[in-house]
């Protein structure tokens, strides 16, 4: 089932449906038990009555037995013989014995007729006859039937037992009709009957209309989402609902995601038009040069063709990398020690255009990453301050708590503070530096700062004490290493 709306209006019909079943049988039950428990009581009532009876010696035959269509009496003797009926009585179940016929009573000798032969004197004297008694125990139930002129019904009996002023123990069944519980029980479970489908049919429809109205926006979303794919234009935007739920938040997210993605697409397509653009001058002027040189062997350029080569070499290099960073390459995890880098870095530079002054202190200057791409980012820092300084270049290699810092100042014109976070975008050059024989590609800066994010750390632009421009870089030492400074 692939619809969301047929899913969630046949899950809440189920649940709901189970629920009303449930609730329906409970209320079954504790219906049924109740009118069961009543027409017992009525049962006991009527048993004690008749139990009553017997225990005030009233005879067998002069027993009022109630009305027999509402509560049919059976009593039997300790023998299980039955000594009373009600008089319609036909047939019954559910009592001690299913004989509807009384038998005789056994003849009873008086207890007074041998004292008639001594003498009449003890007539007035001696003491009263004991009294008889109804049992004061809850009495036993059971359900059975009883034919009544000719009609069998079902009834809750009662057995109560008295005693007369003989000592004779009696058994009393007395039943109550349960008709009035079937009859209950049956239009209540009607009612659930032809309710429960009504009920589950508005319930599937609300939900279904409940489901549609919620994920109606969702379907919007959805279609944007279709057209922005199919036409490529990620200035498009999905509907965003005017609710603060769920859906809402989503359209929120997925516009942020466009937005997100486009201005990454639009960096990315910058980038190939800046990578081409760089490319193309190296490789026309070299191209230039060797079609001259294999025309004109004697006008060969050979100097200006290995400096278009190296140029050309430094600026593929700078693409791979920029292109491995993009793709989510993560920096090794080689112990590196930042004061014999800046020193291996400055020692290369020997001899050049700018003297470079290096200042290391003392203790451990250690961070943890790829040593080949921090030489490039120191690298990188140097050849933008010898290309801008004037007479001097500085590099200091300190610690900063838990970090360790690497300082590269020159004395040249500096970065305009409104430019300091511009010069770290990729082929982004000042005025002072578009020159393309004596600049960089403006790819420098952009792979620093980004090597230096990759590795925990962060690297600004700021105004150095002679007034030229000082770049910071900060990494953070290892653990180990934070605990020994």
């Amino acid at each position: 089932m692939r619809s969301v709306r047929a899913r969630a209006a046949i899950g809440a019909t189920l649940v709901v449906a189970l629920a009303l079943v449930g609730a329906g049988l409970a209320v079954l039950m504790v219906l049924r038990a109740n009118l069961i428990d009543q027409a017992g009581l009525e049962a006991e009532v009527a048993a004690r009555e008749v139990a009553g009876q017997l225990a005030l010696d009233v005879p067998y035959a002069s027993l009022d037995l109630g009305d027999e269509d509402l509560h049919p009496v059976q009593v039997t003797d300790g023998e299980g013989r039955v000594v009373a009926v009600s008089e319609d009585l036909e047939a019954v179940t559910g009592t001690a014995t299913p004989r509807v016929t009384p038998v005789p009573p056994a003849p009873v000798a008086s207890p007074g007729d041998d004292d008639d032969d001594d003498g009449g004197d003890d007539d007035d004297g001696g003491v009263d006859p004991a009294r008889g008694k109804v049992s004061t125990d809850d009495p036993d139930f059971s359900n059975g039937t009883a034919t009544i002129d000719g009609e069998t019904a079902d009834y809750r009996f009662a057995r109560v037992e008295g005693t007369t002023s003989d000592g004779v123990t009696l058994t009393v069944h007395a039943g109550a009709p349960l008709a009035t519980e079937q009859e209950a029980v049956g239009t209540v479970r009607g009612a659930m009957l032809t309710g429960l489908p009504v009920l589950l049919a508005v319930v599937a429809g609300v939900t279904w209309l409940v489901t549609r109205r919620a994920l109606r926006p969702v379907e919007g979303i959805r279609r944007e989402l279709a057209a922005i794919t199919a036409s490529e234009d990620l200035r498009r935007r999905v509907p965003e609902p005017d609710s603060r739920d769920e859906i809402a938040r989503l359209a929120r997210t997925t516009n942020e995601t466009l937005t997100v993605l486009e201005a990454s697409v639009e960096r990315q397509r910058r980038f190939v038009a800046d990578a081409s653009h760089e490319l193309r001058s190296p490789i026309a002027s070299l191209r230039t040069q060797l079609e001259v040189g294999a025309a004109h062997p004697d006008l060969l350029d050979v100097p200006g063709a290995v400096a278009d080569t190296v140029r050309l070499q430094g600026l593929a290099a700078d693409l791979l990398l920029l292109a491995r960073l993009d793709a989510g390459e993560r920096p090794g995890r080689t112990a590196v020690d930042l004061g014999a880098l800046v020193r291996e870095e400055v020692s290369q530079r020997a001899g050049g255009r700018i003297p470079v002054e290096v200042s290391v202190a003392d203790g451990a200057l250690g961070v943890t990453g790829s040593r080949g791409q921090l030489a490039r980012v120191i690298g990188n820092l140097l050849d933008n301050a010898e290309r801008h300084a004037e007479s001097a270049v500085a590099v200091a290699v300190t610690r900063d708590r838990a970090d360790v810092l690497v300082e590269v100042t020159d004395d040249g014109a500096g970065v305009p503070a409104d430019e300091r976070e511009r010069i770290f975008e990729r082929f982004v050059r000042l005025d002072d530096a578009r020159s393309r024989d004596d600049g960089g590609a403006g790819l420098g800066l952009a792979i620093a700062r980004d090597v230096a994010g990759r590795h925990g750390g962060t690297l600004d632009v700021g105004r150095a004490p002679q007034g030229g421009a000082r770049f910071t870089l900060r990494l953070p030492a290892p653990a180990e290493g934070r605990a020994g400074g």
